[in-house]
């Protein structure tokens, strides 16, 4: 009889051990499945990004870029009231000058609402804001229009033809040349030193006395 028991016995262990090893093998079963899905679904994701949209360029926005010898300005393209205009901004010390050239209208200078010269009264004045258009020899050529902020009359004067010298270059490349080799175009960075502390300016100290 105790054999039998320890036949029985063995058989239902046997038993249980394929049981759990079918449990086991249907959990890996389903298991696998979704990493099927995930397969497809990176898939999918493959051929979406493969496919791109291409934007379609109209011939309007099509423009061909000509060089500096090619330069035509065509003044008939612009009515006497236009706002067409060529702008540049003209600095020195703290001096800051907004300068618009136009090509149609009264050929002068307005500076800050005024004309240049109730503006600037002195003749070297006058003629450092209007150097760079003799250089040109285009002073009767523009309508000139100017506001200028900070600084002094001298330093503003600077500012201003500093601003009339790069609209000018912006109107035409080809005067670049001949403005860089007058020096009107590089920006002066000079610049007054600030006072130091126990010296009376920048660098000037006060009168040393021995007692």
């Amino acid at each position: 009889m105790a054999e039998k028991k320890t036949a029985k016995a063995k058989t239902t262990k046997k038993e249980s051990v394929a049981k759990k090893t079918v449990a086991k093998k249907e959990t890996v079963k389903k298991e696998k499945k979704p990493s099927a899905t995930k397969s497809k679904a990176t898939k999918v994701v493959e051929t979406k990004v493969e496919e791109k949209i291409i934007p379609v360029i109209s011939p309007e926005f099509i423009f061909e870029v000509k060089d500096d010898e090619d330069f035509v300005f065509d003044e008939s393209k612009y009515d006497e009231n236009s706002s067409r205009y060529f702008e540049a901004v003209g600095r020195r010390k703290t001096s800051v000058a907004r300068v618009r050239l136009y090509t149609k209208g009264d050929k002068e200078i307005i500076v800050n609402g005024k004309e240049i010269g109730e503006y600037f009264k002195t003749l070297p004045l006058k003629k450092t804001v209007s150097s760079s258009l003799d250089k040109m020899k285009s002073n009767d050529r523009f309508r000139i229009t100017v506001v200028v902020k900070g600084g002094g009359i001298n330093s503003q004067a600077e500012a201003v033809r500093h601003g009339i010298t790069r609209a000018l270059v912006v109107f035409n490349p080809e005067y670049r040349k001949r403005l860089r080799k007058a020096g009107f175009l590089t920006r002066d960075s000079r610049m007054k030193e600030r006072k130091k502390f126990g010296l009376k300016r920048a660098r000037k100290a006060p009168q040393w006395s021995k007692r």
